[in-house]
């Protein structure tokens, strides 16, 4: 994943205007190569887009086992009788509740619906974390001891996924702001809108 991101950003920043300046050479017209700029401007921009699915996949498939993890924890406390099921049970509906309210590429670009699941997000991962330490099994408990650092580690990844999805955005943003009359020109999709960024440029 990280090889194809620095692959794709090393394509739009440095090779893609070399190729662009062979396209678009006298010595060498586009009909004799075979290879015209409308071929190179769809080449990068499919790829950004791969890039793009690719990161967010990687970055969600990333939450998905952070929750997972979170309801593996709430079963093993509910082995023991320290806590109530009442507060057990409550606890799993806001874990179920986080895949309803998590941000999605488009919903992103309102602040308010990452910084509403960043909050219930980070509102469980203390809350669980600081319950299971509470455990007096806790110090004995391998199980519980590594779904805690799965929970932890995990929640550490999110900034690191965020930067990459931010990083690839930021260069198809940039390279359809240059490019979009050729790639308007050779997709279905008359509209060619900029991604949201999770930072503020």
């Amino acid at each position: 994943m990280r090889s194809l991101r620095s692959f794709v950003l090393l394509f739009v920043s440095g090779l893609l205007p070399a190729l662009f300046m062979q396209c678009g050479s006298k010595n060498d017209p586009p009909q004799e190569m075979g290879y015209t700029h409308a071929d190179s401007v769809t080449e990068v921009f499919l790829m950004l887009q791969d890039s793009l699915h690719d990161t967010w996949s990687t970055m969600v498939s990333d939450d998905n086992e952070k929750i997972k993890a979170m309801k593996s924890l709430v079963h093993e406390m509910k082995i023991g009788t320290q806590f109530t099921p009442e507060k057990l049970s409550a606890l799993e509906e806001r874990i179920d509740q986080l895949v309803k309210i998590r941000y999605t590429p488009k919903t992103m670009s309102n602040t308010d619906v990452v910084e509403e699941y960043d909050f219930a997000s980070n509102s469980l991962v203390t809350e669980l974390v600081s319950m299971a330490e509470s455990l007096s099994s806790f110090s004995y408990n391998t199980t519980i001891q590594k779904l805690v650092e799965q929970i932890r580690s995990a929640d550490m990844r999110v900034e690191n996924y965020r930067a990459d999805y931010d990083s690839i955005a930021a260069a198809y943003n940039r390279f359809i702001e240059k490019h979009v009359t050729s790639i308007k020109e050779v997709t279905e999709n008359d509209t060619v809108v900029k991604k949201a960024l999770f930072s503020a440029e």
